[in-house]
């Protein structure tokens, strides 16, 4: 078995304006500070990781590596969240998401779905150049807003719709292949792939591509009411990357799933800083450790109520808590080949 590594912190949520927030080195500071060993860049903030400048030079990534190092820090993945939700968009939400692209692309979708391929696969190469294996994202949405069959759904518009999917991912998964990283589509509603099914299905279509993979975030699986735990024992052998993010779900009588088109604070369902939600993350790292998943566990913030720093301060010290440190053998070696006397 292997252990996890870990904790490490997604850096999306505590990017900002003002210091220490606004720096590599500023935010490096502030995680080691917190306990944490790795940080997940996000690619989309070209003043704290300039993806175009890593994918082309190998000085500048020795050099973010370098500066990291400082603070006894590594990169555990990077992201392209928003950049692979525009490699897919059905025509539905493209308003709502040409905010994600450079000004230069907006409007233009044709423009836009070129620009966000192209930094996916930037991302294959700066993460070669860094050492990673794996790699977050999301699969972006063609058939999402048909998830719930009312008018009752077209078959023949779900294939085609997974058709499109799998063809725009297919020469990126190469990509990844070529320079040899995982790619990790983080399970999400609001995408194509937010569950099994869909996961599969997606699978199914790029001929079980070797890079195809997912980010495991149990707080998803658990707002929809899918076995979190049950999940490992079916895809462990396809999950790359791991996001330790809390949720709960508390019953009513007014909303529930969908959330009413409520704010988080007042939906049934809703993200939780670590610990203070259902999820049991003890099951989980036992689990994960048991198929010997040896990759990073991952905080990703998002509680509704908590302040962002006491749940990354938190945070560190739960991840640390709940990562098991392999044995080096069976607790019942001393018996291995011994002769039992009466």
């Amino acid at each position: 078995m292997k252990t996890i590594k870990g904790p490490g912190i997604f850096l999306a949520q505590f990017i900002g304006s003002d210091a220490p927030f606004n720096s590599l080195d500023g935010l490096a500071e502030w995680a080691a500070g917190l306990g944490f060993k790795a940080l997940q860049l996000p690619c989309n903030h070209p003043g704290i990781f300039n993806l175009e400048q890593a994918a082309a030079s190998q000085t500048y990534c020795d050099e973010i590596a370098g500066r990291l190092a400082e603070h006894g820090l590594v990169i555990s993945e990077l992201s392209t969240h928003l950049e692979g939700q525009l490699v897919a968009v059905n025509p539905f939400m493209t308003m709502r998401l040409d905010a994600f692209a450079p000004a230069a692309v907006r409007g233009n979708s044709t423009a836009r779905q070129r620009w966000a391929v192209e930094s996916v696969k930037q991302a294959a190469q700066a993460s070669a150049r860094l050492g990673l294996k794996a790699h977050a994202t999301f699969s972006g949405a063609l058939a999402w807003p048909f998830f719930y069959p009312w008018p009752p759904h077209n078959a023949a518009l779900l294939d085609e719709a997974f058709d499109d999917l799998a063809k725009r991912w297919r020469p990126i998964l190469d990509c990844f292949d070529e320079h040899d990283v995982d790619l990790c589509y983080e399970i999400h509603p609001g995408e194509d792939l937010h569950d099994g099914v869909t996961f599969e299905r997606f699978l199914q279509k790029v001929d079980n591509h070797p890079r195809c993979h997912m980010l495991y975030d149990p707080s998803h699986l658990h707002l929809q009411n899918i076995d979190y735990l049950a999940w490992i024992d079916i895809y462990h052998s396809r999950i790359r990357a791991f996001h330790v993010k809390d949720a709960e779900f508390e019953r009513n009588g007014r909303s529930g799933v969908y959330g009413g088109y409520q704010n988080w604070q007042n939906r049934a369902g809703r993200f939780r800083s670590l610990g203070d939600g259902d999820i049991d993350f003890k099951k989980i790292f036992s689990k994960l450790t048991q198929y010997d998943f040896d990759g990073w566990a991952v905080m990703e913030w998002e509680c509704c109520l908590k302040d962002a720093q006491t749940g990354a301060r938190e945070g560190s010290e739960f991840i640390k808590r709940h990562i098991i440190p392999v044995s080096a053998r069976a607790f019942d070696d001393f018996a291995a080949g011994s002769e039992v006397r009466g």
